[in-house]
């Protein structure tokens, strides 16, 4: 169990009747636990029922493998859908039949078989610097590779879950020779070799080793509203492209979540994904980690919203995660 972080809300060191009672829910969760507390605290406000975390950096699905039928987890959340793939791969989540997740949920942001659901929705954009006078020419993911953008652009590396849906995306919108062409051709645009998470290229556009980057959207708003006077100045020096708006609609990713396949409170579990989709929780993803709600009820909090309207693609979500081997193949060809 080296693999699992000291980082515990609530220590489940054992399968004993409290931890297994009628009335808890035990999740196990690669999502940080201040990002999960607001929703445990507005559950528990109007839910008699004890929530217990253990958070964990990686190594979940092992641990969830070896457990077994002793398991006490109840519910799986993670971020993006490689990772809750890697749960539903290995035969460690069990279907769901809610009608009232079915109806929160788009069909493109959940498993075919029921076995999970996107809870939030997270869109990878560009960003470019305010100080580049020709932010107009970028519109989409595919104008990347025009060279005009050589030795302007900065990414972290393509093998990063972030980046590899998006070249599953571009494999399913456009072929997967065209996409390492793309690829190719992004590469050599690169004004440093791929390096950082996606708040270190803001940082680059910030200090001017280059001028457009890849990043998830909610980055810019956690640095927009950090304590750190620095990051506040990240993010004030970039501004957001939501891409191809003429066609598909800009690249979509998830968090999610699902009901451990041996969950002996499936019927709590439930109810808690299902409270995540709707109305209070679906508004504290955006006012918490600055996503945007999946439920197409449910109007994005006001600072979401005034980074305007955009249209996303409808791709079956499921689809990157299918198609990320080969997308990893072709990040490793292509040397990003």
């Amino acid at each position: 169990m080296r693999y699992i972080s000291a980082i515990i809300l609530t220590v489940l060191a054992t399968t004993s009747m409290a931890a297994i009672a009628k009335d808890t829910i035990n999740i196990y969760s690669y999502r940080q636990p201040f990002l999960i507390q607001p929703f445990i605290d507005a559950y528990q406000d109007k839910n008699d029922v004890t929530i217990n975390v253990i958070f964990a950096k990686r190594g979940l699905v092992q641990r969830l493998r070896a457990e077994g039928r002793n398991s006490p987890a109840d519910l799986v959340l993670t971020v993006d859908i490689a990772r809750i793939h890697q749960f539903a791969d290995a035969g460690l989540l069990q279907p769901v039949r809610s009608e009232i997740l079915a109806t929160n949920i788009p069909v493109n942001l959940r498993a075919e078989d029921d076995t999970w659901f996107g809870l939030s929705r997270r869109a990878r954009v560009i960003v470019i610097s305010k100080a580049a006078g020709d932010i107009a020419d970028l519109r989409d993911y595919e104008d990347l590779a025009d060279p005009k953008w050589q030795g302007r652009l900065c990414s972290r590396p393509g093998s990063h879950v972030y980046n590899r849906a998006l070249m599953a995306s571009m494999i399913a919108a456009h072929g997967a020779e065209a996409a390492q062409s793309w690829a190719e051709k992004l590469v050599a645009n690169l004004a440093r070799k791929p390096q950082g998470n996606d708040r270190a290229q803001a940082k680059a556009i910030f200090q001017g080793i280059c001028d457009v980057a890849i990043m998830n959207s909610y980055y810019y708003g956690n640095m927009k509203f950090n304590d750190d006077a620095e990051q506040r100045s990240w993010a004030d020096a970039i501004r957001l492209v939501f891409t191809n708006q003429a066609d598909r609609g800009n690249h979509i990713n998830i968090s999610g979540g699902g009901v451990a396949k041996h969950s002996r409170n499936k019927q709590q579990a439930v109810a808690f994904l299902e409270f995540l989709t709707g109305e209070v929780a679906q508004q504290l993803y955006g006012t918490v980690n600055y996503e945007y709600p999946v439920n197409p009820a449910v109007t994005p909090p006001a600072e979401l919203a005034s980074w305007g309207p955009f249209k996303r693609d409808k791709l079956p979500i499921e689809r990157l995660a299918e198609l990320a081997p080969q997308a990893q193949m072709i990040i490793d060809r292509v040397g990003w």
